[in-house]
């Protein structure tokens, strides 16, 4: 004969998944990276979660727009991917045994 399911257990896993996830959010806000264009003349940092947190623009970029446009697009697309990296090492680092 089986035992009764038990919905405690269940709750409080469940509990202790939403606790992890909360936990992995606000990790993946605070790890931030870099990403550069145009030899350093636009910098951006972004986080892990997906934002800009900041945009940093030689003077020198502004007397060509079009320019300044593609160098932000390509500076903020490395600083994401390289959040993005950041995080899923530390996420690797974890080990399955600490992951929900």
């Amino acid at each position: 004969m089986s035992e009764p399911f038990d919905f405690d257990k269940l709750g409080t896993a469940m509990g202790d998944m939403a606790r992890r996830l909360q936990e992995m959010q606000a990790d993946a806000a605070r790890t931030e990276a870099e990403g550069q264009a145009g030899a350093g003349m636009v910098t951006v940092t972004a986080n892990a979660a997906g934002e800009l947190v900041r945009v940093r623009i030689d003077p020198g970029a502004l007397s060509d727009p079009e320019l300044l446009e593609d160098l932000v697009a390509a500076a903020a697309n490395d600083a994401l991917r390289r959040a993005r990296e950041a995080m899923a090492a530390r996420l690797a680092g974890l080990g399955s045994s600490q992951l929900p």
